[in-house]
C-alpha cells in the first residue's frame, strides 16, 4: 500500500555550496498550489581520496555546512510562505544517489542548476542535474531560470514525439497547466532529413495525426485547460528552447533506463536542460502519484 504521507511530498535538493533561491521559490509556489509538503534534503558526499588523519574533522565540517545550508533554506521557505508543511534531512552519500532514493515515492523532485557547462555537469563529483533527471522515478524539475510569471496568458509547453514517455509528459503537463490556470502548447518538432525519399506532406500529416492522438482525451479531464497543437520543422532542442522563452515551464518525456545516464536521458532533454529559458520538467515513461 502506498504511503500517502510520503507520496504527497515534494523533495527539494539543497546545494550547501550555494543557495538557489529561484528553485526554492518555485518549489514553495508549487507545493502551495498542489497542497504538498516540502522535504528539503542535503547530501553529505563521501570524502575523496580515502581515509586521512583529518577525515573526522573534514567530515564534521561537511555536515556542519550541510546543516547551515538547511537552516538557511528553511528561513527562505518561511519568508516565502509561513505555513507550508516543511521537513528537512541531512543524508550521507553522493548527492544524485541520495536524491534519487529520497524521491522514490515523492510526487516530484526539484533541483536548481548553477549553469554548469556540459562537461562539468556530466563529470563533476557533485553532478546532480543530469543523473537525477535521468534516474529519478518521479518528475524532476530543474530550475535554472525563474518561470515567466508576468505573462498575460500564462502557458506551458510540452514536447511530443509519439513515444510512451511523451504521452506521460502530456498527462503531467495538462495536470500542471490546470494547477496553474494556464494554457498548454503541445509541440512536435520534426527534424526533416537532409535527403527525403518519402512524401513530405504525408509525413507531416502523420505527425499531426499522432500529435492529435496523443493529446486526445485530456480535454475531457481538464476542460478548463486550453490545448493548442503545433508541428514545427527544425532541430528539437532549438525549437523547444525557443518556445520556452515565454513559457511557465517546458515539460518533456524521458526515455527508458539503462546505460550511461547522459545517453539514457536523451539528447533533446539533455540539450534543453542547458538551453531552456524557464524551468524544465522531465517525466519518466511510467510514474506513480
Amino acid at each position: 500500500m502506498e504511503d500517502t504521507a510520503v507520496s504527497n511530498r515534494m523533495i527539494v535538493g539543497i546545494d550547501p555550496r550555494e543557495q538557489h533561491v529561484p528553485g526554492l521559490a518555485w518549489a514553495v509556489d508549487e507545493a502551495v498550489r498542489r497542497r504538498l509538503a516540502l522535504h528539503l534534503v542535503v547530501a553529505v558526499p563521501p570524502l575523496p581520496g580515502g581515509q586521512h588523519i583529518d577525515a573526522p574533522w573534514r567530515r564534521s565540517m561537511l555536515r556542519a555546512r550541510g546543516e547551515s545550508a538547511l537552516a538557511d533554506a528553511v528561513a527562505t521557505v518561511r519568508a516565502l510562505h509561513a505555513d507550508v508543511p516543511l521537513t528537512t534531512e541531512l543524508l550521507d552519500g553522493a548527492p544524485s544517489a541520495v536524491l534519487c532514493r529520497a524521491a522514490a515515492h515523492a510526487r516530484m523532485l526539484v533541483v536548481g542548476s548553477r549553469r554548469l557547462s556540459r562537461p562539468e555537469e556530466l563529470f563533476s563529483a557533485g553532478s546532480v542535474v543530469v543523473p537525477v533527471s535521468a534516474r529519478a522515478d518521479c518528475p524532476v524539475v530543474v530550475v535554472r531560470e525563474p518561470e515567466h510569471a508576468g505573462e498575460r496568458r500564462p502557458h506551458l509547453v510540452v514536447g511530443v514525439d509519439g513515444s510512451s514517455s511523451s504521452r506521460a509528459a502530456v498527462d503531467f503537463a495538462v495536470e500542471e497547466a490546470a494547477v496553474h490556470g494556464a494554457a498548454l502548447r503541445a509541440v512536435w518538432v520534426w527534424r526533416r532529413p537532409v535527403v527525403s525519399f518519402g512524401d513530405e506532406t504525408a509525413e507531416l500529416d502523420e505527425r499531426r495525426r499522432v500529435l492529435s492522438q496523443t493529446v486526445a482525451g485530456r480535454a475531457d479531464r481538464y476542460p478548463d485547460v486550453e490545448i493548442t497543437q503545433q508541428v514545427l520543422r527544425g532541430h528539437p532542442v532549438e525549437e523547444l528552447a525557443r518556445a520556452s522563452a515565454g513559457a511557465l515551464v517546458v515539460v518533456v518525456g524521458r526515455h527508458g533506463r539503462g546505460g550511461y545516464s547522459g545517453m539514457r536521458l536523451g539528447s533533446v532533454v539533455h540539450g534543453l536542460l542547458h538551453r531552456a529559458e524557464c524551468p524544465v520538467i522531465t517525466v519518466p515513461a511510467s510514474r506513480h502519484g
